[in-house]
C-alpha cells in the first residue's frame, strides 16, 4: 500500500501549481481551470484520509463527490460570467475587468 505522505505531497504539488495559476495568470478561463486544480487536490486528500483512516467506509468518496459537484456549478457559473465579459470588453483578461466601469 501507498503510504499517506505520498498522497499529500502529490495533493500539495497539485494545490500548489493552482495557487500559482490564480495568482499569476490574467485570462479568466486559465483562473478558472486553475480553480479546478486546487478543489482537484482537496478532493484528493478527502479519498487519501479516508482510505488511510477506515478502508471499509467511503466518506471520503463521498466528500470528493460534493466537491465535484460544487466545483461544476462554480465553473458553469463562472464561464458564464467570462462569456459575458468578452461579449462586452472582447477580451478575457480579468485585469481590463477590474475597473468595473461599463
Amino acid at each position: 500500500m501507498v503510504p499517506l505522505e505520498n498522497y499529500l505531497a502529490l495533493s500539495a504539488i497539485v494545490f500548489s501549481l493552482g495557487v500559482y495559476g490564480v495568482l499569476a495568470r490574467r485570462n479568466a478561463v486559465l483562473i478558472l481551470m486553475s480553480v479546478e486544480l486546487m478543489l482537484n487536490a482537496v478532493s484528493m486528500n478527502f479519498i487519501a484520509f479516508a482510505a488511510y483512516l477506515d478502508p471499509t467506509r467511503v466518506t471520503g468518496a463521498i466528500f470528493a463527490v460534493f466537491v465535484i459537484t460544487v466545483a461544476a456549478a462554480e465553473v458553469g457559473l463562472a464561464l458564464a460570467i467570462v462569456i459575458r465579459l468578452y461579449r462586452n470588453r472582447q477580451t478575457s483578461n480579468v485585469d481590463e475587468a477590474a475597473t468595473l466601469k461599463w
